[in-house]
């Protein structure tokens, strides 16, 4: 199978346009051409996963954590680059997934939320752009006599889909005006003269990859010689995707139930706990990896718990202060457990594709008692 189809597969699970806008995700290193045949799947790529990739025959590794976070000025068999100088030479494609993955439905913080009990969860912050093209709404103003015929193009053009619905659109009367001056070539009145006329304003909706063709068809079947429109861009304030997740559990729970259902599923031998360690749960907030700014939005909605992989010690102290209880597995083992899950998924989409998990990709911390 061609890298470039596989990457379509996983734009349906991760789509690119939910990262953030610091992240660096998609296809890093390789040639969309190729044939792929095995993908090795992996929070981190490190040497030693390289290594296991080279001698298991993998073609591509689908990582969370981008390979490649800033600028290299070298890749060389040393320094910086040097895992991507062996991703190279080995010929081992590298496609990520990172903030994407987080904000997608289904992703990694709808998975923690699930562990934690959430319902009807709710993105916390870093908000992006919902996935698919921009919807826009066209409005113009058409003598009323032709008002049909210019819809009927538009509707033809791709304008007025809503969901399962087409010729979506809404028309209201009024009255246009206009003077002709030297050099125009008015389809109704005549120059130098002001002209009023009955007119249907037509508003449509129309997706972002059809603007162009909607407003071309409808300057085809408008009458005037220079007719007047505007394109406004539609903003979705009901679908919100981005970091995080928050609500109410479905019921309430002790803490220590929570707890250990994190360590069943996610395998964490530790956990670090801030805030009070005995309570009943009954709003919670989830975050992956390292939220920053995001426990601010935590404390103000008055969460009992958030689970997350790591806080820095301001953030910690705050919580504290506010009297959140924060769980912290440490930053990987919050989001590697859900790599079995994105193995499911693909393992659907991609019939002819094997498709294994990283023995190599661990926790760079090694928790101990001292």
């Amino acid at each position: 199978m061609k890298t470039s189809e596989i990457f379509e597969e996983i734009e349906k699970i991760a789509p690119l346009r939910l990262a953030q806008e610091w992240d660096n995700v998609g296809f890093l290193v390789g040639d969309a051409g190729r044939n792929v045949k095995n993908i090795l799947l992996t929070i981190d790529i490190t040497s030693d996963v390289v290594a296991e990739a080279g001698q298991s025959g993998v073609d591509m590794i689908l990582s969370y954590h981008p390979v490649i976070w800033d600028g290299l000025k070298q890749v060389i068999a040393d320094g910086p680059g040097a895992v991507v100088y062996e991703l190279i030479r080995a010929g081992i494609c590298v496609y990520s997934i990172h903030t994407a993955f987080d904000a997608a439905p289904g992703g990694v913080n709808d998975a923690l939320a699930d562990i934690v009990g959430i319902e009807e969860c709710e993105p916390i912050g870093d908000f992006v752009r919902p996935p698919g093209p921009e919807q826009y709404k066209l409005v113009t103003f058409v003598p009323v006599n032709d008002a049909k015929a210019v819809a009927e193009r538009i509707y033809s053009a791709g304008a007025g889909m809503i969901g399962n619905y087409s010729h979506c659109g809404f028309q209201s009367e009024g009255v246009g005006s206009f003077l002709p001056l030297e050099g125009a070539k008015p389809a109704i009145g005549r120059k130098g003269r002001l002209e009023k006329v009955d007119e249907i304003k037509l508003e449509a909706v129309v997706s972002g990859d059809k603007v162009a063709a909607v407003v071309s068809a409808m300057r085809k079947a408008h009458p005037y010689e220079t007719p007047a429109f505007d394109v406004f861009r539609h903003y979705d304030i009901e679908s919100r995707f981005g970091l995080g997740r928050m609500g109410a559990l479905s019921k309430p729970e002790a803490i220590s139930t929570i707890i250990e259902r994190i360590k069943k599923v996610t395998g964490a031998k530790a956990i670090g706990i801030v805030g009070p360690q005995k309570r009943t749960v009954r709003k919670a907030a989830v975050c992956a990896g390292s939220c920053g700014k995001i426990i601010n939005s935590v404390i103000s909605e008055k969460c009992d718990i958030y689970l997350t992989g790591e806080l820095k010690h301001h953030h910690a102290l705050a919580a504290a202060e506010a009297g959140v209880t924060c769980l912290c597995l440490s930053h990987t083992v919050s989001e590697r457990f859900v790599l079995k899950n994105l193995a499911n998924m693909l393992k659907k989409r991609l019939k002819d594709v094997k498709i294994r998990l990283s023995r190599k990709d661990t926790d760079p911390f090694n928790w101990k008692k001292i």
